[in-house]
């Protein structure tokens, strides 16, 4: 898939020599396949996901929300963590008043 949309785009870059509105195509054409065309390859500048195995059967989109789900999962339960050891080290903070 990915080597249609390459080609695509060097398609659009020669139409361009002709009609400058191609480029324009071409570039937003590129940006969309790195924006959202390489689901289970990663982006540049992020870690790899954790215990990702290459099990077949899942495709691109369940994988990113996969992924994408497990991160949420993650920052709940870090913020969980230290929402529960900032009640443990500063209880003065939390008391209810008027009780």
């Amino acid at each position: 898939m990915g080597t249609l949309i390459i080609l695509a785009i060097l398609a659009l870059v020669v139409l361009g020599f002709n009609n400058p509105v191609w480029w324009l195509a071409g570039a937003a054409l590129l940006y969309l396949h790195f924006r959202y065309g390489r689901a289970g390859q990663g982006s540049t500048g992020s870690a790899p996901p954790r215990g990702s195995s290459g099990s077949g059967g899942s495709s691109g989109g369940s994988l990113r929300g996969d992924n994408d789900y497990r991160a949420y999962r993650e920052r709940r339960d870090q913020q969980a963590r230290w929402e529960r050891r900032y009640r443990r080290e500063r209880p003065w903070m939390t008391r209810q008043k008027g009780n």
